[in-house]
């Protein structure tokens, strides 16, 4: 086999694992994670998450974790630690919210 030809198929290889380890980030969180995530004291937040760091909820056309398109997307939310999801530190006097905002969405 040619140097042009095994590097192609490296390349290939390479494309196909991603794009399997990309479609298992995004699979929605079991109820299992749910249940583990809060029984530890976390809690859901919206419009915490940077893009593509959410764990669920992206809003329509989205399927769940890894998802969000843009920093601090509003009807996106990232588990955080109990009682500290409208105290964050964000920018642009931006807040946390334990229900979906209106604010920072995909156009």
């Amino acid at each position: 086999m040619s140097t042009k030809a095994t590097l192609s198929l490296a390349y290939l290889a390479g494309a196909v694992a991603t794009a399997l380890a990309s479609s298992a980030a995004a699979a929605p969180l079991s109820q299992e994670q749910v249940d583990a995530a809060m029984k530890a004291g976390k809690e859901k937040c919206y419009g915490v998450s940077l893009a593509g760091q959410n764990d669920c909820a992206a809003g329509p056309g989205t399927t769940c974790a890894g998802t969000s398109k843009v920093d601090y997307q509003g009807n996106a939310w990232k588990f955080v630690d109990g009682g500290t999801c409208t105290t964050m530190d964000l920018p642009d006097g931006r807040q946390g919210s334990p229900e979906p905002l209106d604010r920072d969405l995909p156009s």
